[in-house]
């Protein structure tokens, strides 16, 4: 009995039976044989890789995506990778451009263009996009095929067998097409040498956008911030807690030029307001807490609501470079904005 025969054998116990070690020995295989092809792509890489990185890092234009079947959606996976790693891209549908969309590329884009076989749509679009201008790299497991003749430049993915077990659905070759793209991609990111805050700007929502927030995304300012000075009452602080737009949890502390000194929450208050004394008459100097925890302006929301959970703290005053109040983070701004006690920086 032959390799395809036992294959075809344990495949039919598995769908008799169910058994566990089979249905475990078939996704193991389907893995390890997609992990080889990805081997031997990242094998394949030479001088047409680095002409072609070379080549997307000098573009003034976008980087348009190409292919289709199987390998376009692969292509648009690469394609919202370069878009979210700081390199301008798009995606083109071949038979749509064919009949119009042609009309999106201009000569200063860079055209990535993906096909197994190298002889769809891909062998009639290619042609007329090199004739705009455009500069073409191809990802394909036939160096030698039609598609691949008209590219400036060709990355062999390999011809590893597919990990279907008919050895017919896109699945080794979809695995290594979508390596070499991301290895395209995250070289290119590299060397421009994208920083966690350029790449926060791409990712402003969800679980992302929130670990990269920075402080100054979310503090109150200005009237939303109360400020005091040392010299003042309880009473003043008092009104001016209140005064603020937003409903305000506390008070910075400031000295003449603005620089933090304390903190006075509304946690001072009802400590001061249930004693048998009567303070209103007394000083913030005397009730505040002097030397705050504080964060800077470039330091991000999560690193702060670790700060305030270690603390048991609702309110973190943020200073500037030189100590000055900037903002207020209040702990009921973070949760309406999704983040919660489980983040961590």
């Amino acid at each position: 009995m032959d390799t395809t025969e036992l294959n075809h054998t344990e495949r039919a116990e598995c769908e008799a039976t169910g058994d566990a070690a089979a249905i475990l020995s078939c996704g193991r295989a389907v893995i390890e044989a997609e992990a080889a092809a990805v081997k031997d792509a990242a094998d394949r890489l030479g001088d047409a890789f680095v002409d072609a990185v070379r080549t997307i890092l000098t573009c003034t234009g976008r980087v348009c995506v190409t292919g289709v079947g199987k390998a376009g959606l692969i292509g648009g996976k690469i394609q919202a990778t370069l878009a979210s790693t700081g390199t301008p891209s798009y995606g083109l549908h071949p038979v749509e451009a064919l009949h119009g969309d042609l009309g999106m590329v201009h000569a200063d884009d860079v055209v990535l263009s993906l096909s197994k076989s190298g002889g769809s749509e891909l062998v009639q679009l290619l042609p007329r996009l090199k004739a705009l201008g455009c500069k073409v790299i191809i990802l394909t497991a036939k160096p030698d095929s039609p598609a691949a003749k008209h590219a400036d430049f060709v990355l062999d993915i390999g011809s590893t067998p597919e990990a279907c077990p008919l050895g017919l659905a896109p699945s080794s070759s979809t695995a290594a097409m979508l390596a070499v793209g991301d290895a395209l991609a995250l070289t290119v990111m590299e060397l421009k040498e994208i920083q966690p805050e350029q790449y926060a700007s791409y990712h402003p929502g969800g679980a992302l956008g929130r670990f990269l927030m920075k402080t100054g995304e979310i503090m109150r300012q200005g009237e939303d911030c109360p400020c005091v000075r040392e010299s003042a009452t309880i009473a003043a602080c008092y009104e001016v807690i209140l005064a603020a737009p937003k409903r305000a949890g506390a008070a910075a502390v400031v000295d003449e030029v603005g620089k933090l000194v304390g903190i006075i929450t509304h946690g001072d208050f009802f400590r001061l307001f249930t004693s048998e004394e009567h303070p209103a008459d007394q000083l913030v100097a005397d009730v505040m807490t002097r030397n705050p925890k504080c964060l800077g302006l470039s330091a991000r929301v999560v690193e702060a609501l670790d700060l305030m959970r270690k603390h048991a703290i609702d309110e973190l005053p943020i200073v500037d470079a030189d100590g000055r109040v900037a903002g207020l983070i209040d702990i009921q701004d973070m949760i309406a904005r999704g983040f919660s006690v489980f983040d961590t920086p």
